[in-house]
Order: structure tokens, then C-alpha cells, then sequence
């Protein structure tokens, strides 16, 4: 059985343990996502005597409307949910919600992804391939007030150097160039002068320790900067 890290400790609830299951329903990526089925750790499965799934959600929007309403001690987050994504949710989530505990699952084990994750205030993140042991060990000790993390995905985040982070404009400037825009291309869309184009391009290559812009996209694809769409 795959060891986790711990990285750090959060208060302790006292209330039983419910689950609020948030699941993604779109049929196109839903392929290879099976640990947000009901079935998997719902009442259709195994019988977990400390779990009880009190609510579901399609969709960000709709995730954040049933946690008002059923306030539950934990929330399986969808990484790649219709709309705005699990990253976005769960930051508006724990705004409003502090206390709010939060286990992301994603197809992706990415870098980035990770870190966006954590950052946003997720308390574990776990590739949805997990099997369901793995998942309802994770799910426990996020509730128990743990951070839950498995050491592959731990020992990315220990090599991330976050100096190398990109700005929202070198962001744009990548993304741009993912799509095969020439230099010239993406200063008429961002409104600016070739050379800052240039400029950005530099930074980029720089920053993603590489030499040229194929070298940058499959960079930032494999690091998880870039998603495909």
C-alpha cells in the first residue's frame, strides 16, 4: 500500500463524518474517472459505517450551493469540473467557508496542478487512478485534520522551484505560442509591441530552462502549466 506525506495539520472537527461527493457528469471525460461514482464509496459499496454522501454536484457553481445547504465535514473535489474548474471552487469555497475540508482528484500528476491545488487550500490531492483503499484512507485523514499527499506527488512539489513561476502575461504569451501564433500573431492579439513579445518569449525559455518554443510547450504541458484542451 503507497505511504503518504504528511504536510501539516488543521483543526480537528468533532461532528460525524459526512461526505459531500461532488461529481463530474460529463460524459466525454468522465472515461478513467471512476472513483467519482457513487457506487465506488457510496452506499452501493462496501457499507463504511463513517461515511454518509449527503450531497452531489455537477458542476462548480452548483457544488458551492449544495455545501451551503448541507454543510458537509468533507468535499471530494473534481479538478477538471464543467465551468469554473476545481481550483477556482474550492478557493471561493474556503472563503466562505474556512473550516471547509477539501480532498482534489484529478487524471492529472502534475506539478502545477498540485501546487494550484494546495495553494487554493485543497487539504490532499490524489490522482483519480487511486485505488479505493488508498481513497478512503485519504479520505479519512483529511477529515482527521491532516494534509494527505502521496510521496510521488510530494517529492514533485519538493523539486517545483517556485522563483520559476510564471507571470500572467508570460502565461498568455505560452499559451499563445501552444497554438502556433508567430510573434507577430500574438502582439496583434495582446495589443503590444513585438519586441515584447520577444521579451516574454526570453523570460519564458529562461524560467522553463529550455531553447526554443516547441521545447517551451511540451515543457509546460508535461509540468502541468498548460492543459490541453
Amino acid at each position: 500500500m503507497t505511504s503518504t506525506a504528511s504536510l501539516g495539520r488543521a483543526p480537528r472537527s468533532k461532528s460525524p463524518l459526512k461526505l459531500h461527493e461532488i461529481i463530474f457528469q460529463n460524459p466525454r471525460l468522465a472515461r478513467g474517472r471512476p472513483l467519482l461514482r457513487p457506487a465506488r464509496i457510496g452506499p452501493r459499496a462496501k457499507p463504511q459505517p463513517d461515511f454518509k454522501v449527503v450531497g452531489e454536484a455537477g458542476n462548480g457553481t452548483e457544488a458551492i450551493e449544495v455545501f451551503r445547504r448541507v454543510k458537509p465535514d468533507l468535499v471530494l473535489m473534481d479538478y477538471h469540473m464543467p465551468g469554473r474548474d476545481g481550483v477556482a471552487v474550492t478557493r471561493a469555497l474556503l472563503r466562505e467557508f474556512p473550516a471547509a475540508r477539501v480532498l482534489m482528484l484529478s487524471i492529472d500528476e502534475k506539478e502545477e496542478d498540485v501546487h494550484r491545488a494546495l495553494a487554493a487550500g485543497a487539504a490532499g490531492y490524489l490522482p483519480k487512478a487511486t485505488q479505493r483503499e488508498e481513497l478512503l484512507r485519504a479520505m479519512r485523514t483529511v477529515h482527521a485534520g491532516e494534509r494527505f499527499l502521496p510521496p510521488t506527488l510530494a517529492a514533485l512539489l519538493t523539486a517545483r522551484v517556485p522563483a520559476n513561476e510564471l507571470t500572467p502575461r508570460e502565461l498568455e504569451v505560452l499559451e499563445l505560442v501552444s497554438k502556433g501564433l508567430s510573434t507577430h500573431e500574438i502582439a496583434h492579439v495582446l495589443g503590444c509591441a513585438k519586441t515584447t513579445v520577444k521579451w516574454h518569449l526570453k523570460n519564458i525559455m529562461q524560467k522553463l530552462e529550455v531553447s526554443g518554443r516547441t521545447e517551451a510547450t511540451r515543457a509546460a504541458l508535461e509540468r502541468g502549466i498548460l492543459h490541453v484542451e
